[in-house]
């Protein structure tokens, strides 16, 4: 007997509890039968339409992404926009969408630490924890860990772009090329919320996305301030006359995407215990950055 939906939903939502998402989003089923069978399943950063007929096109019956296909409210779905498209070629297709978003970014071996894992951190603890009694290993958004040997920030930089997926215009950086990193805190997606946060635990370097000029000019402002305040003998902050931290902004869909080097192999893994049956899986690696090319 074959996998259906249902099946395939309780194996996610045990990976990826919703319960762990942030009260503004709304992952889980967002499109499907419950009865429609499962053999097959992409994954992809993104619901666009091109990933959905890739999905389609390859007679997938399950895609699921990281990012929502609605982040607001909706009050029609109709082919007048492109939402509404998507859902209705997915239902015409029986194919499912299933979204781990924030519940995915919190998870063990979910997008924090996939990330944090990609970039070799160890000693790793999550930036803000989760309680589950549940869980064995520590849950919550963002990671922070340490490298096993300090390496100089141009070297790491270099590491974080090395096991990203390729995108055009790559990853930004702030700080001396010269700082050394030991401690470092990743949280993938939109993170210049979090700065507080990263400065209470004093790490050398924080990797996120979508860094804006202000709020990422005035952090790096305070920590060279704060540097220079050190070097001249007066106890601000944490460690040395070191400038920290050092900033590495990285494209939103890339450093999320590493998520799917575990969930394909986590939820096949998960979906056979369910049923007993193990899908089919793939991961459409297709850049979903909406930049198309630099000047």
């Amino acid at each position: 007997m074959s996998t259906n939906l249902m099946q395939a939903v309780q194996a996610l939502e045990t990976l990826y509890p919703l319960r762990y998402a942030e009260d503004w989003d709304h992952p889980g089923l967002i499109v499907g039968d419950l009865e429609d069978p499962v053999d097959s399943i992409v994954f992809a950063a993104d619901p666009t339409m091109d990933v959905v007929d890739d999905a389609i096109a390859s007679g997938a019956n399950l895609l699921v992404t990281h990012h929502p296909l609605f982040f607001r409210a909706v009050h029609e779905v109709s082919g007048r926009g492109v939402h509404g498209a998507i859902v209705n070629k997915l239902v015409r297709a029986h194919c499912g969408l299933w979204v781990g978003h924030t519940n995915a970014d919190a998870a063990w071996r979910g997008v924090g630490v996939a990330a944090a894992d990609a970039f070799g951190l160890i000693n790793q603890q999550a930036m803000d924890p989760i309680m589950d009694s549940t869980q064995e290993h520590p849950v919550g958004m963002g990671r922070i860990g340490m490298l096993p040997e300090p390496m100089p920030l141009k070297d790491f930089a270099q590491r974080v772009a090395d096991a990203l997926p390729h995108t055009e215009y790559g990853i930004q950086v702030s700080g001396p090329e010269d700082a050394m990193i030991s401690t470092v805190a990743v949280l993938p997606g939109s993170g210049d919320s979090m700065f507080g946060a990263v400065n209470k635990v004093g790490v050398d370097c924080y990797i996120t996305s979508d860094l804006r000029h202000h709020p990422a000019t005035d952090e790096m402002q305070q920590a060279l301030h704060e540097a220079h305040l050190r070097s001249h003998g007066l106890r601000i902050g944490r460690g040395n006359a070191q400038v920290r931290p050092v900033l590495i902004n990285t494209p939103h869909s890339a450093i999320e995407s590493l998520w799917f080097n575990y969930a394909m192999e986590d939820v096949p893994k998960a979906i056979q215990l369910v049923s007993g049956e193990r899908p089919k899986v793939r991961w459409n690696q297709t850049p979903t950055d909406p930049w198309t090319f630099t000047l």
